[in-house]
């Protein structure tokens, strides 16, 4: 693996070598023409720029070779990519993937967005033909790992964001479901794009933005298919809401309990939720006098975010400990798959040597009048010989593949018994 994070890197690095779901496809097909026998999967997000790749067998695909190409994709030199990367292999690049898969790398750990962009990631490789028998079987055992994490932990489970913690533990204590609910946006920031986001994954589906600024206001409505309210609007909206959410900067409440109390017969005592997620508040305070009105604020939204964030702090350990066990497993079977081939070549070896043998002897001994009960005897002994003489070698492969074939046995066996796959 070699690539940048938020760990790692300044935006305005990563800004210089993301890529767009488009430049990744280009850059795929750009690296198997470059490298037919190599694999690479891109996965580039808005933190994180990171290429999985495996060898060639000629030795081309390197370390070096890879931070080339990626600098190419951008018209950047190679000198100044190579400074700002982090590089890892083998088991440790094994263990970062499933890491980031799991959303255990993240800025907002436990998210879940990180695992569909990984996927995402493998799934275009796929399509262009540069992820090979290696990066399919590492990316399959990165989403067992992360659900693993997901099911056997409650990492994902406990929100850290005020929006998050507003649409997804504080709706539905009033409400069952959010489709068919109007809900009223007001502001079109970050914090506004954010909620926007959880409220359509929670199913909000009759949403209407309402900003200052039209522009910007239509263009984040624009951006996620809703409806955009001239600002003029906000007490019409505010009938008719049954979500209503504060996002602006604004540096006084955009609605006042007395302004309430005006519009409140036309809302014929229908529940109406108030979440306040701005600094300074949205809302007055006095709204949450009036009966049907729920209001909640900034303090206490921030005081659920403490305690989940503590949450997830224990859980921590728990997952690592998957992610370990996760990665142990599949260098264990990667490595077994590598031994699997010589010991199948190794036992055909010794077992044509024995076949060779017996074809020769047999026949002697018919001509001098052989028992066919001590020709059986023979067979067998043979074979007994043989397993004896397999099993020391073979017991060191297996124990060196579990090790990660650090004294090199696989090759040495395949030399010195001239074995070919």
């Amino acid at each position: 693996m070699i690539g940048c994070s938020h760990h790692d890197a300044a935006v305005e690095f990563r800004e210089q070598i993301s890529f767009t779901s488009e430049q990744v496809s280009a850059a795929l097909s750009a690296f198997r023409e470059k490298f037919p026998n190599g694999e690479l999967v891109l996965l580039s997000t808005c933190n994180r720029t990171e290429l999985y790749t495996s060898a060639d067998d000629d030795g081309t695909l390197d370390r070096d070779a890879v931070i080339e190409f990626l600098a190419d994709q951008h018209h950047l030199s190679a000198d100044d990519v190579v400074e700002q990367m982090i590089y890892r292999s083998g088991s440790d690049a094994v263990e970062h993937l499933f890491t980031v898969a799991a959303s255990l790398d993240s800025m907002v750990i436990g998210e879940s967005q990180i695992l569909s962009q990984v996927k995402q990631a493998y799934d275009l490789a796929c399509q262009s033909g540069s992820a090979g028998p290696l990066t399919h079987a590492v990316f399959q055992a990165a989403n067992r790992a992360a659900k693993r994490v997901q099911t056997e932990t409650a990492i994902h489970r406990r929100r850290v964001s005020v929006p998050s913690v507003a649409v997804g533990e504080v709706v539905p204590e009033v409400f069952d479901s959010l489709v068919d609910k109007r809900v009223v946006l007001c502001g079109a920031g970050e914090m506004g794009e954010e909620t926007l986001r959880y409220l359509q994954q929670a199913g909000a589906n009759n949403i209407v933005v309402l900003n200052r600024s039209e522009e910007r206001g239509r263009g984040l409505a624009d951006a996620f298919g809703v409806q955009f309210g001239r600002w003029e609007t906000l007490l019409d909206e505010v009938v008719q809401a049954d979500l209503l959410i504060g996002t602006t900067a604004a540096t006084d409440p955009i609605l006042t309990r007395d302004q309430f109390a005006q519009l409140r017969s036309k809302r014929r005592d229908r529940v109406l939720l108030v979440l306040d997620l701005a600094v300074p508040r949205d809302f007055d305070p006095a709204l949450d006098e009036f009966s049907n009105l729920y209001l909640y604020q900034i303090d206490d939204l921030q005081a659920a975010c403490q305690r989940n964030r503590h949450e997830r702090e224990k859980e921590w350990p728990k997952a690592q400990r998957i992610i370990t066990d996760e990665t142990q497993r599949f260098l264990a079977e990667l490595n077994h798959r590598a031994t699997g081939p010589v010991i199948k070549r190794l036992r055909e070896h010794a077992q044509q040597i024995k076949q060779d043998e017996l074809e020769r002897l047999l026949p002697k001994l018919q001509s001098m009048g052989g028992d066919p009960a001590i020709n059986k005897e023979i067979e067998k002994s043979l074979d007994r010989l043989v397993n004896k003489l397999l099993h020391p070698p073979l017991s060191s492969l297996k124990t060196d593949a579990a090790e990660g074939h650090r004294k090199g046995l696989v090759e040495a066996l395949r030399e010195l018994f001239h074995l070919s796959d």
